[in-house]
């Protein structure tokens, strides 16, 4: 496993990210994200959704637990906050998911790491303290992590993409 720290001090820069990230996504992928309540995972995968071609209005599933999107390519966006088992992740469709004709989206994926796939991207996302943004901004450190090698051998082309964020630059 291989991360690469951002740092995005909006809602904007976070869907941006997003954006770019969700541009380099292909049918099969698996995306874990990670982050407390607030943190803007549903931001971030707002943005990767426009990238793959969804032109519904991407919402939290928290309440829906799932939700499928149509775009160039398939999304499915996940949220397992409130499930209590992994059985409960199978109930609602873990198995669509994972059949590698659409990307997967599942906030909170760290609940379930025992069922995601060895070749996923997990994006973490924290909100900080951080004085070198400016006064009313929204600063978060968004880590990708990239796990198996078909993530590490896709990872420079992300952090090439995600420069304009990069952490301490």
């Amino acid at each position: 496993m291989r991360e690469h720290v951002l740092r995005s001090g909006s809602p904007e820069d976070t869907r941006a990210i997003g954006q770019k990230v969700g541009a380099l996504l292909r049918a099969g992928d698996v995306v874990s994200l990670t982050g407390e309540l607030g943190a803007g995972k549903t931001c971030f995968v707002q943005g990767a959704a426009e990238a793959l071609g969804v032109t519904e209005r991407v919402t939290s599933p928290s309440f829906i637990l799932r939700k499928d999107y149509l775009g160039r390519i398939p999304m499915f966006h996940m949220d397992v906050y409130r499930l209590q088992t992994l059985q409960d992740v199978m109930d609602i469709g873990w198995d669509d998911a994972s059949d590698a004709q659409r990307v997967a989206f599942v906030e909170w994926g760290d609940a379930m790491s025992q069922l995601l796939p060895d070749q996923h991207l997990e994006i973490e996302l924290r909100v900080v303290e951080d004085d070198g943004f400016a006064p009313g901004m929204e600063p978060r450190v968004i880590v990708l992590r990239a796990h198996g090698d078909q993530w590490l051998a896709r990872l420079e082309e992300l952090v090439t993409a995600l420069a304009p964020w990069e952490a301490g630059g």
